[in-house]
């Protein structure tokens, strides 16, 4: 009996591991970056993977633009942070793959939609002349397309000139990454299963029905 009262506990803690162990890979590339005193945003970056879909050479699954909140410490050219405040994440699918993924029927499709949450870090790597190579990294938070709300996090790899964003406040997108955490329906089903396997049993060994 007690054996059994151990084995229904690790199956409960189990569960939550169980439920977002996977998850969404996502790649992007290209696009520019805007810097002002109220943040920084990307636009025109394109898909180039969702998990194990890719596009193929010179082609996109669609588009990823982002944008945070004001500097919070630090900047540009030394590292530091900014706000979530008004920021957004968001992922858009165009094409026939997207279509059959979310069984919607028009493009372009939101596949994700949402935020920064807390923080987020801007990190020089390292600069050569004129040229900075910079990360900007954050946890995210928002609506997937099946309507569940996810979190996740996301990486993006930007290019920054001395010479070029005085003038007109601009860098370049040169590689994203993100991940969103899914929650697994198939192991929390087996789990569920396993579970009531359980509790019948003990149902029958306490009234030995």
């Amino acid at each position: 009996m007690r054996r059994i009262a151990v084995l229904l506990a690790c199956c409960a803690l189990l569960i939550p591991m169980a439920a977002w162990a996977s998850g969404i890979n996502i790649t992007n590339t290209g696009g520019s970056v805007t810097f002002s005193d109220t943040g920084i945003a990307s636009y025109g970056s394109e898909l180039k993977s969702w998990n194990n879909i890719v596009a193929g050479k010179g082609h996109s699954l669609g588009t990823v633009s982002w944008g945070t909140g004001a500097w919070t410490s630090g900047g540009i050219w030394t590292g530091g942070t900014l706000s979530a405040t008004n920021s957004y994440f968001d992922v858009i699918g165009v094409g026939e793959w997207a279509k059959k993924l979310t069984g919607q029927t028009k493009n372009p499709i939101t596949l994700f939609t949402g935020s920064f949450v807390g923080p987020i870090d801007w990190t020089v790597d390292s600069h050569t002349g004129d040229k900075y190579i910079c990360t900007l990294s954050g946890n995210i938070e928002g609506t997937l397309y099946t309507g569940r709300t996810v979190t996740g996090t996301t990486s993006q790899n930007i290019w920054v000139f001395t010479d070029q964003e005085p003038q007109d406040h601009k860098g370049s997108l040169h590689m994203g990454n993100g991940h969103i955490n899914t929650p697994e329906p198939g192991t929390l089903g087996l789990l569920g299963v396993g579970l009531i396997v359980v509790a019948g049993t003990v149902r029958r060994k306490i009234f030995g029905a």
